[in-house]
């Protein structure tokens, strides 16, 4: 688990040292614009290494998001996750929401 995250980390960390070298591919610009959004989000851990998983999927159009939509979508999966409704729900994603506005 944490092995996943120092490999998630030290591929940033050479993208963001090679950015002056070459022209960066398309993935290389959608791991630099999901590593943005994990970072605004001040997300760690595990829901870092599962929002940057998912980010970069072939298909997933989460590259494409403002971080607005991205932590809303963060926040939504995650309330999913507990199964929380109604009252409890509003709550939690009002609070998740704050976290790093």
């Amino acid at each position: 688990m944490k092995s996943c995250l120092v490999a998630i980390m030290a591929a940033g960390l050479l993208l963001a040292g090679g950015a002056g070298a070459a022209e960066k591919t398309a993935q290389q610009e959608k791991m630099t614009l999901c590593n943005q959004h994990a970072g605004a989000q001040n997300l760690k851990g595990d829901a870092r290494k599962s929002f940057m998983s998912e980010c970069l999927k072939k298909d997933s159009k989460m590259g494409n998001m403002t971080p607005q939509q991205m932590k809303m979508k963060s926040c939504n999966n995650e309330a999913g996750e507990k199964k929380l409704s109604g009252d409890a729900r509003k709550t939690f994603m009002s609070s998740c929401l704050k976290k790093s506005a």
